[in-house]
């Protein structure tokens, strides 16, 4: 099955064995948004108010295809979220940053941190998954019948050790937020971001790799245990006599 997908493609080197990398990347202070890990999951503290982008790395020597969701809505073509649906297509260990809502294709809405009930899945209707970053990864349909099928018992194997996204978001981690206010994506300033259309077959249709990344304020992921707290001062008692003469200030 053949299918048009929206390439968006800046060219940059990079090796490993994962299918791709991502990483989210705060525009306000110019500075890739530290990543967290707490229990098996991945976790990114946003600033509200602040525009960010979603940089994704290919780690793949061919072109691969990257479904991207926000809030589980995909974030070309605003439906919500499913593996099957339009993605960006990176070049062999390519870059893509991936800075807002899709208009046209010409132009994006800037994605930026805000409270859950200004973004843009609670404004269309959709609250349930607001907090969460997705990426299917899918490389491209190789030619040869002997790499395709190769390909694929890979890909078979790997789909079949690897918990479902929907297996990791167990009820427990649900049941903790359900009393604290959750940080959203909204549908921010329009921008000029140009991209094009180009064609992308799939060498099967589960994603290679899944990549998943809750995020939410820093004070809430502090409360629940992500971020540990670290005092700026022992916790003992103050000495009078400490010893010592006055040093500089």
């Amino acid at each position: 099955m053949r299918s048009i997908m929206i390439g968006l493609v800046l060219l940059v080197g990079y090796g490993s064995a994962s299918a791709a990398r991502v990483e989210l990347y705060d525009r306000a202070t110019a500075q890739t948004l530290p990543t967290y890990s707490h229990h098996g999951r991945l976790y990114v503290a946003g600033e509200p108010g602040h525009e960010y982008e979603i940089r994704i790395h290919s780690d793949s020597p061919q072109r691969v295809l990257a479904v991207t969701t926000v809030d589980g809505v995909n974030v070309i073509t605003g439906q919500t979220g499913a593996m099957n649906q339009s993605g960006y297509v990176l070049d062999p260990y390519g870059y893509s940053g991936i800075e807002g809502w899709r208009k046209s294709m010409s132009r994006t809405a800037a994605f930026y941190f805000t409270k859950l009930p200004d973004s843009y899945a609670a404004r269309t209707g959709r609250p349930d998954n607001v907090g969460v970053i997705g990426v299917a990864v899918f490389r491209e349909k190789t030619r040869c019948c002997e790499l395709e099928s190769g390909l694929r018992r890979e890909q078979d194997a790997a789909s079949a050790a690897a918990p479902s996204v929907q297996e990791r978001s167990d009820s427990s981690w649900n049941e903790k937020r359900k009393s604290e206010p959750k940080l959203g994506t909204g549908h921010g300033r329009i921008e000029n971001n140009a991209a094009q259309y180009t064609e992308f077959e799939r060498a099967a249709t589960t994603p290679d790799e899944t990549i998943v990344i809750y995020y939410d304020s820093r004070r809430n992921l502090v409360a629940q245990g992500v971020i540990p707290l670290q005092p700026k001062y022992a916790n003992r008692w103050p000495q009078p006599f400490p010893n010592g003469f006055v040093p500089d200030p």
